[in-house]
């Protein structure tokens, strides 16, 4: 069932608007202060723009570069145009990592992939649960308890260090 990478990955998974990166961007800080480096690989349906307008980077590729690299003591920029059409792998992007900096891959979105994932769910909003029908989701983090019950560990999705724990315990599993 789950997908063979070099390091751990885990995905999260929710409905637009569930609240997926609100969660990592509380966790990350959580994970971090218990020593653990992350990587994010977050997946969006849209066209978006990294580079602004006018910069080199911007500049170089709207000239007609594939791929643009930007690198400084402060931080390294990876720009590969897609055609618009398929999707990126997965497998791929993770490839693409420095494996020696990080332990651990959070992906958000790539709702398909045969990874381990915690699904992101809020009742209130009437979307069915994703756990339901894909043996890939391993907790559920939710507001409320969902209705009707389900057999999965359930995490506190306003409390980051609460999901933490159960991120880090699930990591020395791996």
């Amino acid at each position: 069932m789950a997908q063979t990478f070099p390091l751990p990955v885990l995905g999260f998974v929710a409905f637009s608007g569930t609240g997926k990166t609100t969660l990592l961007s509380q966790l990350i800080p959580a994970l971090r202060a218990r020593g653990v480096r992350c990587a994010v690989i977050k997946h969006s349906h849209h066209d978006f723009e990294i580079d602004k307008p006018g910069k080199d980077s911007h500049r170089l590729r709207q000239a007609g570069a594939d791929q643009v690299i930007l690198a400084s003591p402060h931080r390294v920029f990876w720009v590969r145009e897609g055609d618009g059409q398929r999707e990126p792998r997965l497998a791929d992007l993770v490839a693409r990592l420095d494996r020696s900096a990080i332990d651990l891959v959070l992906v958000e979105g790539f709702r398909s992939e045969p990874i381990a994932k915690i699904e992101v769910h809020r009742p209130s909003l009437g979307t069915p649960l994703l756990c339901a029908t894909d043996g890939g989701i391993i907790a559920l983090a939710c507001d409320v308890p969902p209705n009707p019950a389900v057999e999965l560990p359930l995490l506190p999705l306003n409390d980051a260090p609460a999901v933490a724990e159960f991120v880090s315990a699930w990591l020395t599993q791996q």
